[in-house]
């Protein structure tokens, strides 16, 4: 039996505590998939961009055929109400989720009215400052449009990913650089990824093989508004190689510098402190109070 953390989903009406049933065998998700959900975060009071979460994971269900049943504001305000019920001092993670109930026109599609929504708030610390973590390249690659929903952010998507991430630790790294079809680099297995050359931030440009994460599109603005040069380009795995420095971001969290590439080993550098330094500021100048 699984141990989770402390979890309470909003479903059907009521709050729940702990992980509570929420498909039967014959809902549309448990067996063909039809699942998206989004990310938040709260922390040390904040909420940053939660809006922009709760509306993307309404995009991502009409992306996957399905009629968003909550507006982006019920979902804030629905997670502000949950976050109540939690000390307010451990760090949560924010999931919102839609599925496919019933099905549509034959078994492979589902109703796009017939769907489930739930709201689930759990503790999830968040990764200590400057903790670094090594990447290795996965032979496993990111879909593209045309074969997979990589326009939303759902369930299916993540099972490749995991194949990336379970490689990686295999072999003794934390993650893993993910390439596209094309052969240049689209991400990790579990986020988006920056490199550093030669005082220039660079970072895949997004092609549809993976999201623009709204945290990465968050530190791109950060950054440029300081006046640091960022370009997003085509990037190949030997220029993370070669790379200055190299950080994540996602939601997760947040800003998290790379300290080893294959043999390579690297120091957290200035513009990822930089990065992760704005983004603190930012959460704690604009996020409405959780």
């Amino acid at each position: 039996m699984a141990t989770f953390s402390r979890t309470w989903t909003w479903f059907d009406g009521d709050w729940h505590e702990g992980n509570p049933g929420i498909m039967g065998p014959r809902t549309h998700a448990a067996w063909l998939a039809s699942m998206v959900f989004d990310g938040a975060r709260i922390f040390e009071g904040t909420a940053p961009d939660l809006d922009r979460h709760a509306a993307r994971v309404n995009e991502s269900a009409r992306k996957m055929g399905l009629n968003p049943t909550k507006t982006p504001d019920e979902i804030v305000g629905l997670t502000h109400e949950g976050a109540k019920r939690f000390d307010g001092a451990t760090p949560l993670y924010v999931k919102p989720m839609y599925w496919g109930e019933g099905e549509g026109a034959g078994a492979i599609l589902p109703d796009p009215d017939d769907i489930g929504f739930c709201l689930c708030l759990f503790e999830a610390p968040m990764a200590p400052p400057g903790k670094g973590v090594r990447l290795t390249k996965s032979r496993f690659r990111r879909p593209s449009l045309e074969t997979m929903p990589t326009d939303a952010k759902a369930g299916c998507l993540y099972p490749n990913n995991a194949r990336a991430l379970r490689e990686a630790l295999g072999r003794g790294f934390d993650n893993a650089l993910v390439l596209d079809m094309l052969g240049n680099v689209a991400e990790t297995a579990t986020s988006n990824i920056f490199m550093v050359r030669g005082g220039e931030v660079l970072t895949p440009v997004p092609n549809g093989t993976f999201l623009n994460g709204i945290t990465r599109q968050r530190t791109i603005d950060l950054l440029g508004r300081t006046g640091a040069s960022v370009r997003e380009c085509a990037l190949t795995y030997e220029d993370f190689l070669a790379a200055d420095e190299i950080f994540m971001s996602g939601n997760y969290s947040k800003i998290t510098p790379v300290v080893k590439i294959d043999d390579r080993e690297l120091q957290p550098g200035p513009v990822a402190r930089r990065a992760r330094e704005l983004y603190w500021e930012f959460a704690h100048d604009t996020s409405r109070a959780a």
